[in-house]
């Protein structure tokens, strides 16, 4: 499908486009994962935190370069078709890579993607960085046998790990908004 999308739209459609598309809308229907924790105090009267909840979802992804890794942030990706959020992945790595981002293009970060499938990595888990309170991490995507009704099919599949700030949100808060991402990355015309 990305590579028949590439051709119709005309723009080169990347794995990553997929995930930062279905991470931005899984995100709005689990505002918690945009929130930034303002304020604590653990005891006394009126203990409690305060969270911001992000007005949008600015994904921030890394990008390795020869100076190290650099996050550029895709603004408002809620928004974004994904034609759009593919034309601005190839903008924001090419300017990480060439040194030529603007301090706007890496700033707003309000959840983290990090894929290291190009590194051959299975599955790994990510510090949230913060002020996010929310990181994706995508392994490799590879063949596996998957059991059906009736038979096995080989499919191509991904492994997915979440890291949440548990100041924020409970881990079944947390675990409702991956299942809303892998729901829609099973059904990728949801992202169109």
């Amino acid at each position: 499908m990305r590579h028949r999308l590439s051709r119709r739209l005309g723009v080169k459609i990347t794995s990553n486009a997929f995930f930062v598309r279905a991470t931005a809308l899984a995100a709005t229907e689990y505002p918690l994962t945009v929130g930034r924790l303002i304020a604590e105090t653990p005891v006394g009267p009126g203990a409690g935190i305060v969270i911001r909840i992000a007005e949008h979802v600015n994904v921030g992804f890394a990008v390795n370069t020869a100076r190290g890794l650099i996050v550029p942030v895709i603004q408002h990706a809620e928004k974004l078709s994904l034609a759009e959020i593919a034309e601005e992945e190839k903008r924001l790595t090419a300017g990480a890579r060439s040194n030529t981002l603007t301090l706007d293009d890496l700033e707003g970060e309000t959840i983290s993607l990090s894929n290291l499938g190009a590194y051959d990595i299975d599955s790994f888990v990510g510090i949230v960085p913060p002020p996010a309170s929310t990181i994706l991490t995508i392994g490799k995507t590879a063949p596996a046998i998957v059991p059906g009704q009736d038979d096995h099919a080989v499919r191509k599949m991904v492994s997915l790990s979440l890291a949440a700030d548990h100041r924020i949100m409970d881990p079944a808060y947390a675990a409702g908004f991956l299942q809303c991402v892998v729901s829609r990355l099973k059904v990728p015309e949801s992202l169109l």
